[in-house]
């Protein structure tokens, strides 16, 4: 349509909102689908959280925010860095949006030129890639298989920096594999960021599931671990996946104050603002009881452990047990090239998530959405039963091809 802007070739629509959307539309109209699509935990929001933007609502907290953030929330955002981190920040240091998304999507609208680098190790999160692209930078995509723990190694990153590059996107634990950098892991990268040379790169760090961990595994972040990073990383964090606020729309980053200036700028002629009285209840949740969070992490232990295990024994899948988040990320390059029962070839993971979700009403996101093929994202976000007969059918659909 010629009306549409061209800046609109550029990306494309979100897979996993894609395959969640179509799950839905499948399960409306009378299907039996069990869907595995969503990164959304099925635990509800707790209490505390819920009372906290009622009484905010009561007392006429429901006018226009500043652009920034309330300033309490604010407050409460450098008090949860310096807590878990050991950051410092101040009010001034932070920027409040809609969503993890959105922060990223002004950090990037309020950085990238035409033609400047953004290196993206893959498996990477879908809206990385599109949303640099649309800013008009060029995603550097790194490929970092399951043999690297599907982690970004220093060679790999000290080979793809150019005069070009601006920034690193690092995420962990992350979407859709469930990796997690250890302590050393961003040492040695951060190593490379420091050799001569290499000053003008900076660091972008997703670590929306930072508490979602297990194993004994222990969380850090690139600026806490190598503090001569500090002014050249935004760390990006929100309240959707730990806090089961996925739908409330609370994101933030802490960095450079120039940059989150421009960033709040830019919300200032976006959206101004995330909803008022959902910034009180985001208080809450940062001040508030965390003991939630640890009975969830125990639940999503079991149900990782009993799909990677079920998973495993699905004849051509083979599947790596993650350190955090709530998704596995398993190979399918055992079933490419076999037949389905209907004489389909399983020509790609594409083509096996949709007869997954045709023949045996599961829906998974292909692995090509994230960058990296052969394999596939199941999020192991929802009731273990659901799970068990998921993976259940999985096996079934794995033993039907030939």
């Amino acid at each position: 349509m010629a009306f549409l802007a061209d800046r609109l070739k550029r990306i494309k629509p979100s897979a996993t909102v894609a395959v969640t959307t179509k799950a839905n539309e499948l399960k409306a109209a009378g299907q039996d689908v069990i869907g595995l699509g969503a990164g959304e935990p099925d635990f509800e929001t707790p209490e505390h959280i819920k009372e906290a933007v009622y009484k905010a609502i009561a007392d006429g907290k429901t006018r226009y925010a500043p652009p920034a953030g309330i300033p309490q929330l604010r407050e409460a955002i450098c008090r949860k860095l310096k807590r878990d981190n050991g950051l410092d920040y101040t009010p001034a240091q932070i920027s409040v949006g809609g969503g993890g998304k959105q922060t990223i999507f002004n950090a990037l609208m309020a950085t990238v030129n035409p033609g400047d680098e953004v290196i993206i190790p893959a498996p990477y999160w879908v809206s990385y890639t599109e949303i640099a692209a649309l800013m008009e930078g060029v995603p550097v995509v790194i490929d970092c298989p399951v043999e690297s723990g599907f982690k970004l190694q220093p060679d790999q990153l000290r080979k793809a920096i150019t005069p070009k590059t601006k920034w690193l996107m690092l995420n962990s634990p992350s979407n859709p594999t469930g990796a997690a950098y250890t302590e050393a892991d961003l040492k040695a990268l951060a190593d490379v960021l420091l050799e001569p040379g290499n000053d003008h790169v900076h660091v972008m760090t997703d670590d929306m599931y930072e508490f979602i961990t297990y194993d004994d595994f222990k969380f850090t972040t690139i600026a806490q671990v190598e503090p001569r990073l500090y002014d050249r990383t935004l760390t990006l964090n929100g309240l959707s996946k730990a806090y089961c606020m996925t739908g409330w729309r609370i994101g933030y980053a802490a960095g450079n104050a120039d940059l989150i200036k421009a960033m709040n700028m830019l919300n200032s002629q976006s959206t101004t603002s995330p909803t008022t009285f959902v910034q009180w209840a985001a208080v809450a949740a940062l001040d508030g009881d965390h003991s939630f969070i640890a009975k969830h992490n125990a639940i999503f232990k079991e149900r990782r452990d009993l799909v990677v295990g079920m998973l495993n024994q699905a004849s051509g899948l083979t599947c790596a047990t993650p350190e955090g988040a709530f998704y596995v990320y398993p190979s399918c390059k055992g079933v490419i090239g076999k037949k389905t029962p209907a004489g389909k070839v399983i020509e790609t993971d594409e083509d096996f998530v949709t007869y997954l979700l045709e023949d045996k009403g599961v829906a998974a996101v292909h692995g090509a959405a994230f960058g990296l093929s052969p394999y596939f994202r199941i999020s192991y976000a929802t009731s273990t039963e659901a799970l068990e007969e998921a993976c259940r059918r999985i096996q079934a659909a794995c033993g039907a091809l030939s």
